[in-house]
């Protein structure tokens, strides 16, 4: 079972220590950040930072910056036993589960400094959710602070690219703060049908389950056209979505996967010359869902 503590730092350079003194000049810490109500598809997040290191942390905390209406944060499944399981299942060594007020002392009248994600943070699911990626770049950076190894550890941090705007933004983060963590990405998890992994998905019935495959299918549109060396028709790619009877499109965008500037008329009237990466959401009653597809020329 992984060893559940928040006396965490303590317990990582222990182990540290441990790794180094058998032997290991150099030991891979992975750190697999979570708001728990863990899945199948956050196994894939353990897979690979327990193939890749030597030791394997996962925090779960449901990160109150996050939620724009009180009521969500409160309504949001808190399942840690559950998680715990599947964390040892997949090959964890230590969990952080901290309390509300061990991560924010006086909430909520704090933080009082909160690390703001700029223009990344106010588009697309940013811009539905305002404040959204504010909530979590401060709570990653105080994850980051917390959890990193000392020397001669390597520290590495694991996303999954089902997020793929928040992927983005926290490995910008890294970069602009000179923080010495290495930002992972693992590849989003489909189920046969092609419907990304998410927790919401428990939420649709068998006939939402089918009008939501939309969204993965106009993702597979662009990237087929792109693969041909054709010109990417995101007319064509929203109407796939927009013939799901009582589906919602919001927005079906193509960007720079590292910048998340949408391509300008003129790059989206040719062939695609470099990656980039479309990004799609949608609500598909009763739940809000995203997904998203690189697409490589």
């Amino acid at each position: 079972m992984a060893t559940t503590t928040t006396d965490v730092k303590t317990l990582i350079a222990d182990k540290v220590a441990e790794l180094v003194a058998a032997g290991n000049p150099s030991p891979r810490v992975g750190l697999v950040p979570t708001m728990g109500a863990l899945h199948d598809g956050h196994g894939a997040l353990f897979e690979q930072a327990r193939a890749e290191n030597d030791l394997v942390v996962a925090s779960i905390f449901v990160n109150p910056l996050q939620f724009d209406q009180p009521e969500d944060f409160e309504h949001y499944p808190r399942t840690l036993e559950a998680d715990l399981e599947l964390v040892t299942r997949y090959g964890g060594d230590i969990v952080f589960a901290p309390a509300t007020e061990h991560m924010y002392p006086g909430f909520p009248n704090a933080p009082q400094i909160r690390v703001s994600a700029g223009e990344m943070g106010r588009v697309f699911e940013g811009a539905s959710r305002p404040g959204h990626f504010d909530g979590v770049c401060t709570v990653v950076a105080k994850l980051w602070n917390i959890l990193m190894p000392p020397a001669p550890a390597a520290f590495r941090s694991y996303f999954g690219q089902k997020d793929a705007q928040q992927l983005a933004i926290v490995t910008r983060m890294a970069q602009d703060l000179n923080i010495e963590v290495e930002i992972r990405p693992v590849s989003l998890v489909r189920a046969p049908t092609g419907l990304a992994l998410s927790s919401r998905n428990v939420r649709l019935d068998d006939h939402g389950m089918e009008k939501a495959l939309g969204l993965s299918q106009a993702l597979h549109y662009l990237a087929d056209l792109a693969t041909r060396g054709e010109r990417l028709d995101i007319s064509a790619a929203r109407d796939i979505i927009r013939a799901q009877e009582n589906v919602e499109l919001d927005y079906l965008e193509i960007v720079d996967p590292t910048t998340l500037q949408p391509l300008t008329a003129q790059q989206l009237a040719m062939p695609l010359e470099r990656e980039a990466l479309a990004l799609v959401a949608a609500w598909v009653p009763p739940v809000r869902l995203i997904d998203n597809m690189l697409l490589a020329p």
